[in-house]
C-alpha cells in the first residue's frame, strides 16, 4: 500500500491511498468542519448541473470525507499557453462554462439545498480595514511608487460605497491551479477538486482568481463561454489586485516568509479598474 500526504493545506490534511482514493480530514473542531458540510451540499448540485467532473464523496462523517482520485496535474499557467492553440481554446471554453453553469445555478435550488454564504465573502468594511493596515503595517517597508498603487487601488472603494455590490450566486471562491485538473494526453481539463469555500457570494471573486493565476487575458478568452463577463471586471481586478498585500500581511505579522512566496506564480497580467478591456480587446 503507498500513501501520499499532503499538510499543507489551511483547512485539511489529505492523504492519498494507492493513487486510488483521496481521504481528507478536516483541520479543526469547528469552523472547518462546516466548511465541509456545506461542500457537500454544494457538489451535490454541481453534479446535477454542470458537466465538470468533481469529487463523489463515497464516505461521508464528521471527521473525515473519502473520493476516488480524479487522475490528473494541477493546471498551471506555462501548462495553458505551452499547449496547442486549440487546446488552449477548449481549456477557455471548459472554464467559462463551467462557471457560466455554476454563477446561473438558480436561487430556488440554492435555497432548498440549503447553501450557505460562501468563507471568502467580505463587505467593504473589511476592505477599509485591509486598506488602513497596509498603510499602518506595509507602507514603512514599501517603495513610494507601491504605496502609490496602493492607493490609486483603493479610490473605487473610498468613493464609490455600492462598488462592491453583487447579485448573489453559487461561486467556488478559491479556483486555485492544484484545484483545476489538467489531463495532458487530451490535453484538456480533467475536472475540479476542493469546493471548501463555495457557497453563496460574488461571481466576480472567481474571475479574479482566474486573473490572478492565469491573467486577464484568459478571463476574456473565457469570456466567449460566459455572456457578459465584463459586468465582473472591476471587482474581479479589485479583488486579485489585494491578494498580494494580504498575503504580505500574513507573511509580516506571522514572521514566516514563506507568505511572501505565494504570488511568485502570478499572472502579473491584469489592467487597472474602471479602464474596460483595454489592449484586452484584441484578444
Amino acid at each position: 500500500m503507498s500513501v501520499r500526504a499532503n499538510t499543507e493545506g489551511l483547512v485539511n490534511d489529505v492523504f492519498i491511498i494507492n493513487d486510488e482514493w483521496v481521504f481528507r480530514f478536516p483541520k479543526g473542531e469547528t469552523w472547518q468542519r462546516e466548511l465541509q458540510a456545506n461542500e457537500i451540499k454544494v457538489l451535490n448540485l454541481v453534479r446535477t448541473h454542470t458537466d465538470m467532473r468533481v469529487p463523489i464523496f463515497e464516505i461521508q462523517a464528521e471527521d473525515c470525507v473519502a473520493y476516488k482520485l480524479i487522475p490528473g496535474q494541477p493546471l498551471l499557467r506555462n501548462t495553458i499557453f505551452s499547449a496547442p492553440q486549440a487546446a488552449q481554446d477548449r481549456m477557455a471554453e471548459q472554464l467559462g462554462a463551467f462557471l457560466y453553469r455554476l454563477h446561473n445555478i438558480p436561487q430556488a435550488d440554492l435555497v432548498r439545498a440549503n447553501i450557505a454564504q460562501s468563507d471568502t465573502n467580505r463587505d467593504r468594511a473589511v476592505f477599509l480595514k485591509l486598506y488602513q493596515d497596509v498603510q499602518n503595517e506595509l507602507f514603512p517597508i514599501m517603495l513610494e511608487h507601491t504605496r502609490a498603487w496602493v492607493h490609486q487601488h483603493f479610490r473605487p472603494i473610498l468613493e464609490n460605497e455600492d462598488f462592491l455590490n453583487y447579485e448573489p450566486a453559487l461561486m467556488n471562491g478559491d479556483l486555485a491551479p492544484y484545484h483545476i485538473l489538467y489531463d495532458a494526453g487530451a490535453q484538456e481539463i480533467a475536472g475540479m477538486i476542493d469546493f471548501g469555500t463555495a457557497g453563496i457570494g460574488d461571481p466576480a471573486v472567481d474571475f479574479s482568481c482566474i486573473i490572478d493565476n492565469y491573467g486577464e487575458s484568459f478571463l476574456w478568452r473565457m469570456g466567449k463561454f460566459y455572456p457578459k463577463i465584463e459586468q465582473f471586471i472591476d471587482r474581479a481586478r479589485f479583488w486579485a489586485g489585494t491578494l498580494p498585500l494580504q498575503w504580505a500581511l500574513t507573511g509580516l505579522r506571522s514572521g514566516d516568509l514563506s507568505w511572501f512566496t505565494v504570488q511568485i506564480t502570478g499572472a502579473r497580467d491584469v489592467m487597472p479598474v474602471g479602464i474596460g478591456r483595454g489592449r484586452s480587446e484584441s484578444l
